[in-house]
Protein backbone atom coordinates (compact mmCIF):
# COMPACT_ATOMS: atom_id res chain seq x y z
CA UNK A 1 0.00 0.00 0.00
CA UNK A 2 1.54 3.32 -1.10
CA UNK A 3 2.43 5.54 2.09
CA UNK A 4 1.93 9.04 1.31
CA UNK A 5 2.69 11.88 3.45
CA UNK A 6 0.21 15.37 3.04
CA UNK A 7 1.93 18.08 4.74
CA UNK A 8 -0.33 21.55 4.76
CA UNK A 9 -3.95 20.77 5.59
CA UNK A 10 -5.53 24.10 3.68
CA UNK A 11 -8.60 23.52 1.54
CA UNK A 12 -6.48 22.25 -1.07
CA UNK A 13 -4.23 19.44 1.39
CA UNK A 14 -6.90 18.41 3.21
CA UNK A 15 -9.24 17.33 -0.05
CA UNK A 16 -5.81 15.72 -1.08
CA UNK A 17 -5.31 13.69 1.93
CA UNK A 18 -9.32 12.11 2.27
CA UNK A 19 -8.99 11.69 -1.82
CA UNK A 20 -5.61 9.90 -1.49
CA UNK A 21 -7.15 7.20 1.39
CA UNK A 22 -10.50 6.65 -0.80
CA UNK A 23 -7.81 5.64 -3.43
CA UNK A 24 -6.00 2.95 -1.07
CA UNK A 25 -3.02 5.47 0.62
CA UNK A 26 -1.91 5.11 3.41
CA UNK A 27 -1.82 8.56 4.54
CA UNK A 28 0.30 11.26 7.65
CA UNK A 29 -0.87 14.58 7.69
CA UNK A 30 1.05 17.14 8.84
CA UNK A 31 -0.21 20.89 10.33
CA UNK A 32 0.83 23.17 12.50
CA UNK A 33 -2.93 23.99 13.57
CA UNK A 34 -4.51 21.84 16.07
CA UNK A 35 -7.62 22.36 15.01
CA UNK A 36 -7.33 20.94 11.00
CA UNK A 37 -5.49 17.83 12.42
CA UNK A 38 -8.14 17.72 14.84
CA UNK A 39 -10.96 17.58 11.98
CA UNK A 40 -9.20 15.17 9.81
CA UNK A 41 -7.48 12.68 12.85
CA UNK A 42 -9.84 10.22 12.46
CA UNK A 43 -10.03 9.87 8.43
CA UNK A 44 -6.39 9.14 7.60
CA UNK A 45 -4.23 6.55 9.07
CA UNK A 46 -1.88 9.49 11.00
CA UNK A 47 -2.56 13.10 11.72
CA UNK A 48 0.03 15.06 13.44
CA UNK A 49 0.61 18.92 14.53
CA UNK A 50 4.58 19.94 13.33
CA UNK A 51 6.04 22.77 12.07
CA UNK A 52 7.15 21.35 8.27
CA UNK A 53 10.27 24.33 8.19
CA UNK A 54 11.58 21.81 11.11
CA UNK A 55 14.28 19.44 9.60
CA UNK A 56 14.17 17.63 12.76
CA UNK A 57 10.42 17.31 12.44
CA UNK A 58 10.53 15.91 9.57
CA UNK A 59 12.85 13.25 9.82
CA UNK A 60 11.58 12.26 13.04
CA UNK A 61 8.12 11.14 11.54
CA UNK A 62 9.04 10.18 8.14
CA UNK A 63 10.43 6.76 7.41
CA UNK A 64 11.81 4.45 4.57
CA UNK A 65 8.17 3.62 4.09
CA UNK A 66 6.55 6.60 2.73
CA UNK A 67 7.00 7.22 -1.12
CA UNK A 68 6.23 10.65 -1.82
CA UNK A 69 5.07 13.61 -0.20
CA UNK A 70 2.59 16.33 -1.58
CA UNK A 71 2.80 19.96 0.08
CA UNK A 72 0.52 22.26 0.90
CA UNK A 73 1.61 25.47 2.20
CA UNK A 74 2.04 28.67 1.89
CA UNK A 75 -0.84 30.63 0.75
CA UNK A 76 0.87 33.64 2.16
CA UNK A 77 3.89 33.17 2.38
CA UNK A 78 6.54 30.77 -0.16
CA UNK A 79 9.00 30.14 2.77
CA UNK A 80 7.24 27.35 4.61
CA UNK A 81 7.21 25.60 0.92
CA UNK A 82 10.16 25.69 0.18
CA UNK A 83 12.55 24.78 3.13
CA UNK A 84 9.80 22.16 3.24
CA UNK A 85 10.89 20.67 -0.17
CA UNK A 86 14.42 21.06 0.69
CA UNK A 87 14.32 18.93 3.80
CA UNK A 88 12.16 16.12 2.12
CA UNK A 89 15.04 15.96 -0.33
CA UNK A 90 18.12 15.82 2.44
CA UNK A 91 15.60 12.67 4.10
CA UNK A 92 15.45 10.95 1.22
CA UNK A 93 11.99 11.52 -0.08
CA UNK A 94 11.52 10.17 -3.92
CA UNK A 95 8.55 12.02 -5.00
CA UNK A 96 7.42 15.72 -4.18
CA UNK A 97 4.85 17.69 -5.12
CA UNK A 98 4.42 20.90 -4.16
CA UNK A 99 1.59 23.68 -4.44
CA UNK A 100 3.26 26.81 -6.16
CA UNK A 101 1.18 30.33 -6.23
CA UNK A 102 2.96 31.57 -9.05
CA UNK A 103 6.18 30.48 -12.13
CA UNK A 104 8.96 32.09 -9.74
CA UNK A 105 7.69 30.15 -6.91
CA UNK A 106 7.32 26.62 -9.00
CA UNK A 107 11.09 27.53 -9.88
CA UNK A 108 12.36 27.52 -6.70
CA UNK A 109 10.50 24.74 -5.27
CA UNK A 110 11.98 22.56 -8.46
CA UNK A 111 15.30 23.84 -7.44
CA UNK A 112 15.65 22.63 -3.92
CA UNK A 113 13.75 19.29 -4.48
CA UNK A 114 10.26 19.60 -5.62
CA UNK A 115 9.65 16.84 -8.75
CA UNK A 116 6.30 17.95 -9.49
CA UNK A 117 4.44 21.76 -9.47
CA UNK A 118 0.47 21.80 -8.81
CA UNK A 119 -0.81 24.99 -9.75
CA UNK A 120 -4.47 24.05 -8.16
CA UNK A 121 -6.50 27.57 -9.49
CA UNK A 122 -4.41 27.59 -12.85
CA UNK A 123 -4.99 23.64 -13.41
CA UNK A 124 -8.78 23.64 -12.13
CA UNK A 125 -9.89 26.65 -14.75
CA UNK A 126 -7.45 24.78 -17.64
CA UNK A 127 -9.69 21.65 -16.74
CA UNK A 128 -13.13 23.18 -16.97
CA UNK A 129 -11.91 25.71 -20.00
CA UNK A 130 -11.29 22.39 -21.65
CA UNK A 131 -15.02 21.09 -20.74
CA UNK A 132 -16.75 24.67 -21.86
CA UNK A 133 -15.16 24.73 -24.68
CA UNK A 134 -16.29 21.12 -25.71
CA UNK A 135 -19.29 19.93 -23.83
CA UNK A 136 -18.49 16.41 -24.76
CA UNK A 137 -14.84 16.19 -22.49
CA UNK A 138 -15.18 15.15 -19.51
CA UNK A 139 -12.08 15.14 -18.12
CA UNK A 140 -8.21 15.29 -19.12
CA UNK A 141 -5.41 13.77 -16.29
CA UNK A 142 -1.70 14.50 -17.12
CA UNK A 143 0.77 11.63 -17.19
CA UNK A 144 4.85 11.89 -17.82
CA UNK A 145 5.82 14.44 -20.43
CA UNK A 146 3.05 15.15 -22.65
CA UNK A 147 0.85 12.15 -22.63
CA UNK A 148 -2.35 12.50 -21.08
CA UNK A 149 -5.55 10.45 -20.19
CA UNK A 150 -8.45 11.88 -21.50
CA UNK A 151 -12.28 10.93 -20.60
CA UNK A 152 -14.78 11.90 -23.55
CA UNK A 153 -17.62 11.14 -25.03
CA UNK A 154 -17.88 9.09 -27.95
CA UNK A 155 -18.00 11.36 -31.01
CA UNK A 156 -20.90 10.74 -33.18
CA UNK A 157 -18.06 9.54 -36.06
CA UNK A 158 -17.16 6.82 -34.15
CA UNK A 159 -20.77 5.29 -33.36
CA UNK A 160 -21.14 1.99 -34.35
CA UNK A 161 -17.82 1.25 -35.17
CA UNK A 162 -15.32 -1.35 -33.51
CA UNK A 163 -12.48 0.16 -32.13
CA UNK A 164 -10.66 -1.25 -35.06
CA UNK A 165 -12.96 0.38 -37.53
CA UNK A 166 -12.17 3.37 -35.37
CA UNK A 167 -8.58 3.66 -36.35
CA UNK A 168 -7.71 5.89 -33.66
CA UNK A 169 -3.74 4.49 -33.40
CA UNK A 170 -3.13 5.03 -37.00
CA UNK A 171 -5.03 8.42 -37.42
CA UNK A 172 -4.47 10.16 -33.86
CA UNK A 173 -1.71 7.47 -31.98
CA UNK A 174 -4.49 7.09 -29.25
CA UNK A 175 -5.09 4.28 -27.30
CA UNK A 176 -8.50 3.07 -25.93
CA UNK A 177 -7.71 1.99 -22.61
CA UNK A 178 -11.95 1.92 -21.41
CA UNK A 179 -14.97 2.06 -22.05
CA UNK A 180 -18.48 3.16 -20.13
CA UNK A 181 -21.56 2.11 -21.21
CA UNK A 182 -24.10 4.95 -21.32
CA UNK A 183 -26.21 2.89 -18.49
CA UNK A 184 -23.19 2.17 -16.44
CA UNK A 185 -20.90 3.55 -13.84
CA UNK A 186 -18.10 1.85 -14.21
CA UNK A 187 -15.21 1.82 -16.75
CA UNK A 188 -14.80 -1.34 -18.69
CA UNK A 189 -11.34 -2.08 -19.28
CA UNK A 190 -8.80 -2.92 -21.94
CA UNK A 191 -11.46 -3.91 -24.37
CA UNK A 192 -11.23 -6.30 -27.29
CA UNK A 193 -10.53 -4.33 -31.00
CA UNK A 194 -13.79 -6.14 -31.86
CA UNK A 195 -15.70 -3.82 -29.46
CA UNK A 196 -18.24 -1.42 -31.11
CA UNK A 197 -18.88 1.87 -30.13
CA UNK A 198 -22.29 2.83 -28.54
CA UNK A 199 -24.05 6.36 -28.58
CA UNK A 200 -23.65 7.69 -25.33
CA UNK A 201 -20.65 5.56 -24.18
CA UNK A 202 -17.86 7.64 -22.53
CA UNK A 203 -13.79 6.52 -23.83
CA UNK A 204 -10.48 6.38 -21.77
CA UNK A 205 -8.12 7.48 -24.15
CA UNK A 206 -4.35 7.87 -23.25
CA UNK A 207 -1.88 9.75 -26.18
CA UNK A 208 -0.16 12.76 -26.59
CA UNK A 209 -2.16 16.15 -25.35
CA UNK A 210 -1.87 17.67 -28.89
CA UNK A 211 -3.32 14.26 -30.63
CA UNK A 212 -6.03 14.42 -27.57
CA UNK A 213 -7.29 17.88 -28.50
CA UNK A 214 -7.34 17.26 -32.05
CA UNK A 215 -9.58 14.24 -31.57
CA UNK A 216 -11.40 15.82 -29.18
CA UNK A 217 -11.81 19.00 -31.61
CA UNK A 218 -10.49 21.67 -29.53
CA UNK A 219 -7.74 22.53 -31.82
Amino acid sequence: MKQVCVIGLSQFGSHMARQLVKMGCRVLAIDQNEARIEEIRDEVQRAMIGDARRYEMLESVLTDTVDEAVISLGESNIEPSILCALHLKQIGVRRILSTARNDDHAQILRAVGATEIIFPERDTAERIARRVANPALIDMFPLAGDYRIMEIEAPESLHRKSLAESNLRKTYDLLVLAIKPADEDEFRFLPRADTIIKPGEVLMVLGRELELVRFAGLG
